[in-house]
């Protein structure tokens, strides 16, 4: 309901820009019914509870008054009023409104609430709701990442809107490891999404131990030494989680106030080079202490 009332006071405001720039000054400006359409939508949004017929009707009247906004630009357009007039920020608008407008209608006549590439905000139509199932916040908006550490060292893989599954990019992450340092690593801690059969088999054939407990059902007993590595690899791979919460509390990953997606990966990005950088200036300076300690013992 909120995102149909957005769009709807969006396409007001390109229906007057367009009004004003007409070649024929005195004709009327067409009838958007706005004052009637907000006070139906403010007596839907004042109820607490709400029930699915007033819910369809409600929509249902939103749809209609853009549907007639988009009307009246189109009439306008052809009547002599260009879209060169509009700025480009507007004209963004209005392909957002029209696609909005068609996803939404989609969903009413189909009785669903469900749609690919779903736009959630007219003002950032590349987001895209992710569902993570996590207590309080079962679905997150916002760019998802796979991201990967070594030597305390952060790199950025993969950044995408859309909801994708970490464990593609497992093969890809090593391969890059293999790159940079001439081999494979010894063994690779990775989180429970990770951990699937193709996974396992292509580090198995590699040589590469993959943390976490195998396939299958637990045995019943367990040695200790296994019992230790587990917890050692549990305890190694929370380098990882630190850096993401370092990024979020520290660096503010977690509040990017960027509205584009391009400024808005460039700001992800560059949140991750200040880690490494800070990382870089911790060990020149833990070098630095020990030179000059030496230089004093030596002295």
């Amino acid at each position: 309901m909120a995102i149909l009332n957005q769009t709807r006071k969006q396409s007001e405001k390109i229906l007057d820009s367009l009004h004003q720039n007409r070649q024929n000054k005195l004709d009327k400006k067409p009838r958007t019914y706005r004052k009637k359409a907000r006070k139906n939508y403010l007596k839907i949004a004042k109820k607490r509870r709400l029930s699915r017929k007033e819910r369809r009707d409600a929509i249902f009247k939103q749809l209609q008054y853009i549907k007639r906004n988009l009307s009246h630009i189109e009439n306008l357009v052809n009547s002599g009023s260009e879209l060169s007039s509009l700025s480009p920020r507007k004209y963004k608008m209005l392909l957002v409104i029209a696609e909005v407008y068609r996803q939404q209608l989609w969903m009413y006549e189909n009785e669903s609430n469900r749609i690919d590439d779903r736009i959630v905000s007219i003002s950032q139509p590349h987001v895209r709701p992710i569902v993570r199932g996590k207590a309080g916040k079962p679905v997150e908006f916002g760019a998802k990442l796979s991201v990967s550490c070594f030597d305390n060292y952060v790199f950025l893989d993969h950044l995408s809107w859309d909801n994708f599954n970490e464990s593609g990019d497992f093969k890809t992450q090593v391969e890059a490891y293999k790159n940079y340092t001439g081999c494979y690593p010894a063994s690779v801690h990775v989180d429970k999404i990770y951990r699937t059969r193709a996974n396992r088999a292509w580090c198995k054939e590699r040589g590469i131990r993959i943390s976490g407990s195998p396939l299958g059902r637990k045995p019943k007993n367990v040695s200790k030494q296994t019992k230790k590595q587990a917890v050692d690899d549990e305890r190694f791979r929370n380098l990882i989680e630190g850096k993401f919460g370092q990024a979020k509390r520290r660096y503010s990953l977690n509040c990017i106030m960027s509205k584009l997606a391009s400024t808005s990966e460039t700001s992800i990005a560059i949140t991750f080079l200040v880690i490494n950088l800070s990382t870089l200036l911790r060990q020149v300076n833990c070098l630095f202490c020990l030179f000059f300690l030496i230089s004093i013992k030596s002295a």
